[in-house]
């Protein structure tokens, strides 16, 4: 989110987008999207889920086969402001060509694939940009700012109601359940117990 309006995004310019909604960057990303005062589109394959992405600030949710929808073509109709990607593959990239002029879309995941099928088309004819998050190595200072922003003015209430508490005993079967789509939420493993 910090990185999608440092390239302009604002609640102004049109929905936002977000895939793998009901996972723990997903799920974080629409709370504080919404929070911040964008009309938030969750992409989800829970269609049980539909009633937690609402209470968490989506304001409409998609079935991932709607995002599918268009892989064979190079552009699709303009439709968003911005997006956060948690998926990858070929809905990341059904997401950049539906950008709408000049708009981003950040990439944080590849749970489909590490791969999209790609042209250069939406980026030269609607001036889109794929910017990559990295959480691992960026600058400490980097992340010192956006953590403060989390613990200030972009702080969540209620966020405890996404997590999913891990015991070393549990961690196993709740990798097992992030691994088979099952999880919803942000998994955290407490060494405490």
């Amino acid at each position: 989110v910090d990185k999608l309006e440092a390239s302009g995004m604002r609640p102004s310019g049109g929905p936002v987008l977000v895939t793998g909604a009901t996972g723990g960057v997903g799920s974080v990303a629409v709370m504080l999207l919404s929070r911040l005062g964008y009309e938030v589109v969750a992409v989800t394959g829970k269609s049980s889920e539909h009633s937690f992405l609402k209470a968490i600030g989506a304001n409409e949710i998609l079935g991932r086969d709607a995002l599918r929808e268009g892989a064979n073509r190079p552009l699709l109709k303009e439709r968003w402001g911005g997006a956060v990607d948690t998926v990858g593959g070929d809905i990341l990239f059904n997401a950049v060509k539906s950008l709408r002029y000049g708009c981003s879309l950040a990439a944080c995941g590849l749970v489909a694939s590490a791969e999209i099928p790609a042209t250069v088309l939406p980026f030269i004819l609607r001036h889109v940009n794929l910017l990559g998050i990295d959480s691992v190595q960026l600058p400490l200072a980097e992340k010192t700012r956006i953590w403060n922003k989390l613990a200030g003015p972009w702080r969540l209430e209620g966020i405890d109601s996404l997590k999913v508490d891990f015991s070393l005993q549990t961690i196993s079967s709740g990798i097992d359940r992030i691994l088979a789509g099952e999880m919803v939420g942000r998994g955290v493993l407490d060494l405490r117990a």
